[in-house]
């Protein structure tokens, strides 16, 4: 039991050397300043542990697919590609790294433009489960002058409680994002999950539902939505 509980911290962690491959959907079905409107995004992300230079790495890649947006948009959005070396203390973990942001979305779909820019965290682990705060950054470094610059900052805090027997609870994806060249705050989420890790054909698979909603209400922005994620581990 308790080497299931760890399982499904690691599953939460993402410093923990654990393979995983996680499939997403994110339902909005409410928009700011948008009435009727509905959209959902589904997202196949990626996370490969490997070993480098005598350190601990962490390669994710990050591919969204909308199915359905404000205004009937559908198709490839951006890729994400993510690079994290970890070192381990007694406390937990902290990590170093690089985000990239690749334009190979479809048209109306793509910010067209490539982002690079720092990434940093810690995970520090306790009796009762883990807390953390992550903090990403993208930057412009080329692409097309039509469109705006994406400089921004996003805060991510970690946090995650061990119920028992594979159950956990703790805060949903919530991605806090600034945005330099607005010189404000464009996302402001506030959101729970649930977590419950099982095994399928012999291998772990943790199953997700987490509700969020938007306090920033500019513009059409989403305001409520519902996430539910698989994540299939493969533990070193």
């Amino acid at each position: 039991m308790a080497q299931q509980d760890d399982l499904g911290t690691a599953a939460n962690d993402p410093t923990a050397s654990v393979t995983a491959f996680q499939l997403q959907d994110f339902y909005t079905y409410r928009y700011h300043n948008l009435s009727d409107e509905e959209g959902n995004r589904l997202q196949f992300r990626a996370a490969i542990p490997f070993t480098a230079g005598g350190m601990n790495h962490i390669f994710r890649v990050t591919l969204p697919y909308v199915t359905d947006a404000p205004g009937g948009s559908s198709g490839w959005s951006d890729i994400t590609l993510f690079n994290l070396a970890t070192f381990d203390r007694s406390w937990g973990r902290f990590g170093a790294g690089a985000v990239a942001l690749l334009p190979t979305g479809e048209d109306g779909l793509s910010a067209e433009k490539w982002g690079l820019g720092p990434a940093v965290g810690f995970v520090a682990g306790q009796p009762w489960g883990i807390w953390g705060l992550f903090n990403q950054n993208m930057f412009t470094v080329d692409g097309d002058d039509d469109y705006r610059d994406v400089n921004i900052s996003i805060i991510q805090p970690i946090v995650n409680y061990n119920l028992g027997d594979g159950w956990s609870a703790g805060a949903s994806d919530m991605s806090v994002t600034y945005d330099w060249e607005r010189d404000k705050w464009v996302s402001l989420p506030l959101g729970v999950a649930l977590n419950k890790l099982v095994t399928l054909g012999g291998l772990p698979v943790q199953f997700t539902t987490s509700y969020e909603h938007n306090f920033f209400d500019e513009g059409v922005s989403p305001s409520d939505t519902v996430n539910l994620t698989a994540k299939l581990l493969l533990p070193r």
